[in-house]
């Protein structure tokens, strides 16, 4: 890793958020996904020790060994990672915000208030788009250098890639992520406006180069 990005990073104030989020279906149900919040947690871990001041916005994924350094803020649901994130990047100064989270894509229009009784041979659920989280984060902070992920399984490079540069323009980003398995086989890309990094084949090596790529950026 260049020391000119290792020295950059030093004392700078990251904001990370990582795993998957909920929308509540009733009482005691939830609409998830399967992340895992291993990268955003591998990304804390590794800042932490170049010296930067991390704060990780974990959903409900695993963080039993994360280093007591780490500030950790955690959430379950999707309104809860909204609130939390406006009031972070509104009441503290960060310089670097890598959105990692796998945010719901949709939620229920109306979730159900008390606990929906089993036995029901059909339930339909009416789903509406959620808003997305990353398209207002510069709208708070203007000087944020905003990282972001696109996550396609099975995507082929091309269309990965135009999708990718697509956020770079609508959310404002400074980086993005692009990642994909095929085949069990892991595979990102990093795009800036300008030029497509990769690909890299695990997520040790696309947290190195994405590290670097910040850390050269400031």
């Amino acid at each position: 890793m260049a020391t000119r990005g290792i020295q950059s990073l030093k004392n700078k104030k990251i904001l990370i958020t990582a795993g998957p989020t909920w929308v509540p279906i009733d009482k005691v149900r939830v609409i998830s996904n399967v992340a895992s919040g291993e990268t955003g947690v591998l990304l804390a871990e590794r800042l932490q020790r170049l010296g930067a001041r991390v704060t990780l916005l974990l959903g409900p994924a695993e963080a039993c060994c994360l280093n007591k350094k780490i500030t950790l803020i955690r959430f379950k649901f999707f309104d809860e990672l909204k609130r939390k994130i406006s009031q972070e990047l509104k009441t503290k100064k960060y310089d670097i915000v890598i959105h990692s989270a796998a945010v719901s894509d949709y939620q229920l229009q109306r979730p159900y208030q008390d606990k929906v009784k089993s036995g029901l041979r059909k339930w339909r659920l009416n789903l509406v788009p959620t808003k997305k989280i990353i398209d207002f984060l510069k709208r708070i902070d203007r000087s944020l250098f905003l990282v972001g992920f696109k996550f396609e399984p099975k995507a082929k490079r091309n269309n990965l890639i135009k999708n990718s540069a697509q956020m770079i323009g609508s959310a404002h980003l400074d980086l993005a992520v692009a990642n994909t398995i095929n085949k069990n086989q892991y595979r990102a890309y990093i795009l800036d406006h300008h030029r497509v990094y990769g690909p890299l084949l695990n997520k040790e090596k696309m947290a190195e180069k994405l590290i670097t790529l910040i850390g050269e950026y400031l």
